[in-house]
């Protein structure tokens, strides 16, 4: 397994009472397979392009939106950064709360929940051949300031930044949740974006990472269609959402927060 087990798939390690659903294997201890066997997984390597070579005009680009972002550290957005960072199961579930204007959680929408937990394998794990090709150094490795997540530096200096890992699992969830829930897309959508672009906020990625992180994230849900498995969670997943509007429960979360430092003029 590559180092997605120390970056990124080790965020959804928290246990997992299957409940109502079926059980699923897990890659390792704690964590969910996702949908697609690895050959099914879509190949970043003929997807993505490498990484802007030094000081080309895509790097300086890079360089330049980096440090525009460095500018928004104590603000209200790097404090959306830092949780928009947390990939851990329970708290990940409801991180498209508010744009879906819906609570989502495993006792709730134990499918819905599901569906999320296994479609961050696929996404997340669709950039690694990438990732390991080029290693390319984070930006908080290159100007030496701080991200929101000090104590996972370590862990993330050893993993390459492109293309971004989050990113991929954000669209990807993204792409799914618009289909589940249509009526509320552009709120979704643009969650997702925000999602990923929080990375940059956080001091961790580039934007040419998550823009090909965005790249394999629409990939892999494009090859998700085909998984009869994925698609009968997303059609429970739908009667889960229309059940919650019935009984018009209230997203979980500080929504009026979120929208405050996600707003333009918040940045």
């Amino acid at each position: 397994m590559p180092v997605m087990a120390g970056a990124l798939l080790v965020a959804g390690c928290a246990s997992f009472d299957q409940g109502s659903v079926s059980p699923v294997p897990e890659i390792r201890p704690g964590v969910l397979s996702g949908y697609l066997p690895t050959q099914a997984r879509p190949d970043s390597l003929l997807l993505v392009p490498p990484p802007p070579a030094p000081g080309s005009a895509a790097q300086a680009l890079d360089d330049e939106t980096s440090r525009a972002n460095l500018a928004l550290r104590a603000t209200p957005r790097w404090r959306q950064a830092t949780l928009d960072a947390n990939l851990k199961f329970p708290e990940a579930a409801q991180s498209f709360s508010c744009a879906l204007d819906a609570p989502v959680s495993e006792q709730l929408t134990p499918r819905l929940y599901l569906l999320l937990r296994r479609t961050l394998a696929d996404a997340g794990l669709s950039t690694y051949a990438v990732k390991d090709k080029y290693t390319r150094a984070r930006p908080f490795m290159v100007n030496h300031q701080p991200t929101c997540t000090p104590d996972e530096e370590a862990k993330l200096a050893k993993d390459g930044s492109y293309p971004s890992g989050h990113n991929a699992v954000g669209w990807a969830w993204a792409l799914v949740l618009a289909e589940i829930a249509p009526e509320r897309s552009n709120a979704i959508l643009a969650r997702g974006l925000a999602y990923g672009q929080s990375r940059l906020v956080c001091n961790v990625h580039w934007q040419s990472d998550a823009t090909q992180g965005r790249v394999m994230g629409a990939a892999t849900v494009a090859r998700l269609h085909a998984e009869p498995t994925f698609r009968a969670d997303l059609a429970a997943a739908k009667a889960e959402l229309a059940d919650i509007r019935a009984k018009g429960l209230n997203p979980a979360g500080d929504c009026k927060a979120e929208s405050e430092a996600l707003a333009p003029t918040a940045r």
